[in-house]
């Protein structure tokens, strides 16, 4: 359904997968991938919004690399060239809402895993988002921490009440922080689902049941969110 697309990044070349909306145009979405890189599920993802009335785009901030085995997806995490990735995400946004088939002035932006802290931050320094979605977000890196007074968004979050508890426990002083800025935040907690809960690639750690009501609720958002 979809294809790779380049675009620019600060003077770079960047690429990512773009899904445009069967309607013809629709409200834009940024994707962050997880730890794994743009792997065949998060441009499933980008082609079930895209199904659903949205254009997709998922930035590909490994640059080609990607990886099958937790050691080598961790390795790739923790060497990610941050200045870069914010440059591709905010290049991406930019891309987006130039393509004829995004109809909105603002977009959104979903995440999972390492992904769900990345649209946390990109929130904060993109102010054309007016839609943040993290699945079980984290931010990893000490010297990413998200300024949420500088956001224009409102913020859903899906975690999973089985994830580690320090993950669980960041999003909770998340939530409780953007509500105190006066932003829109509700954050769900699934109980007895793990961490990835919604990754259908994932068996024993995919839960359908919580996975369904998460898109849902996404979707229930980011259409109120974008217009």
């Amino acid at each position: 359904m979809g294809h790779m697309v380049e675009f620019a990044s600060n003077g770079k070349d960047a690429i990512g997968y773009l899904s445009q909306s069967l309607s013809g145009s629709g409200p834009g979405v940024i994707v962050i991938q997880e730890w794994w890189g743009l792997v065949p599920h998060i441009k499933e993802v980008c082609d079930r919004l895209a199904a659903e009335g949205f254009t997709a785009l998922a930035p590909d901030l490994y640059h080609g690399e990607a990886a099958a085995e937790p050691d080598d997806a961790g390795k790739l995490m923790m060497n990610l060239d941050l200045p870069r990735a914010s440059l591709d995400m905010s290049g991406a946004v930019d891309f987006l809402l130039a393509d004829d088939a995004c109809d909105t002035a603002m977009v959104g932006a979903m995440g999972f895993c390492m992904g769900g802290g990345m649209v946390l931050w990109l929130s904060t320094i993109k102010p054309e988002v007016a839609a943040c979605v993290p699945f079980y977000g984290v931010i990893p890196w000490d010297g990413v921490q998200p300024d949420y007074s500088t956001s224009n968004a409102a913020y859903l979050g899906h975690y999973a009440g089985l994830d580690n508890p320090d993950t669980n426990d960041s999003a909770r002083k998340a939530e409780l922080r953007l509500r105190e800025l006066g932003k829109r935040a509700n954050f769900h907690f699934y109980p007895d689902t793990h961490h990835a809960f919604f990754n259908d690639e994932r068996p024993g750690i995919y839960d359908a049941g919580a996975a369904d009501l998460a898109w849902q609720r996404t979707l229930e958002f980011l259409r109120e969110e974008l217009h």
